[in-house]
């Protein structure tokens, strides 16, 4: 006779095989891809649409661009959505990647103290970072190799400083992602350079507001890559494939032009199809 005990425990076996079975057979890709994405709420928006379409799911590991080509170097990752062309350029290049194709776009901002200290407003960023160096104003860098840091870095070499000889206690480097860079940003009341959708979603302002903007060098494109199964055979090509198709359709570009925030829209697709 089966004693209750044994037929709970029989009991409670079939359910953790058959919930063994149903993530087994569930359908996911891995998507290593930027913090301002994740942070700016556009994944939040963007994935279920893409899920119930589709029927799969995808889990994205927001990291700094470099890190998340890195992690997609590594085989970790089926696909890359990221905003550094020549870093992704060069990915592709290296055989890493099978085609770049670009999705969407939108453009960096200096944040900064309303009051404005280093006289550093307007729509020029290469004046506005030689202001604040002169000032020696505090400024906040997100120091990871992000999309965002090599455009720091970018405007910094532009605008003729050097940072080896200049930095000092007014520049901060945090080594983190968008949100807390901004957090740090907030709470030292210092200037820093951040994608324009991680801001509109940014809560914790403090005394900060946009201090340049409108300059044609702060344009940020981003980009859509599958990992090269031909490196990482156990890459998910075709799930992979089917999202990014997805992402650069009339349906997916829609979804990313409907994102918004109090009524203003955060990226603005550029597919080329």
């Amino acid at each position: 006779m089966i004693t209750r005990r044994l037929f709970c425990s029989a009991l409670a076996a079939c359910g953790l095989l058959a919930a063994t079975a149903s993530l087994a057979q569930e359908r996911f890709i891995t998507v290593s891809s930027t913090t301002s994405t994740e942070q700016s709420g556009l994944f939040g928006h963007l994935l279920p649409v893409f899920e119930k379409s589709s029927g799969i799911k995808v889990r994205v590991v927001a990291l700094g661009t470099g890190q998340a080509l890195d992690m997609a170097r590594r085989g970790d990752a089926d696909v890359v959505f990221v905003h550094d062309k020549a870093a992704e350029e060069k990915f592709v290049a290296e055989g890493f990647g099978v085609k770049r194709q670009e999705v969407m776009y939108n453009d960096f901002i200096v944040i900064g103290p309303k009051a404005d200290p280093a006289k550093a407003a307007g729509k020029d960023i290469l004046e506005g970072l030689r202001r604040i160096e002169a000032a020696k104003a505090p400024f906040v860098s997100r120091g990871d190799k992000s999309g965002t840091h090599a455009a720091e870095l970018r405007y910094w070499k532009a605008a003729g400083v050097d940072l080896d000889k200049a930095k000092g206690p007014w520049y901060r480097d945090t080594g983190s992602g968008m949100g807390p860079a901004l957090n740090t940003a907030a709470s030292m009341n210092a200037y820093i350079l951040a994608d324009r959708g991680t801001w509109l979603s940014f809560k914790n302002r403090g005394d900060l507001g946009i201090i340049v903007e409108g300059d044609t060098k702060l344009f940020n494109q981003y980009g859509v890559i599958l990992v090269n199964p031909a490196k990482h055979p156990h890459v998910k090509q075709a799930d992979g494939q089917k999202f990014i198709d997805w992402v650069v359709s009339a349906e997916g570009q829609k979804a990313i032009a409907d994102y918004k925030i109090g009524g203003e829209q955060l990226f603005f697709p550029n597919a080329r199809r």
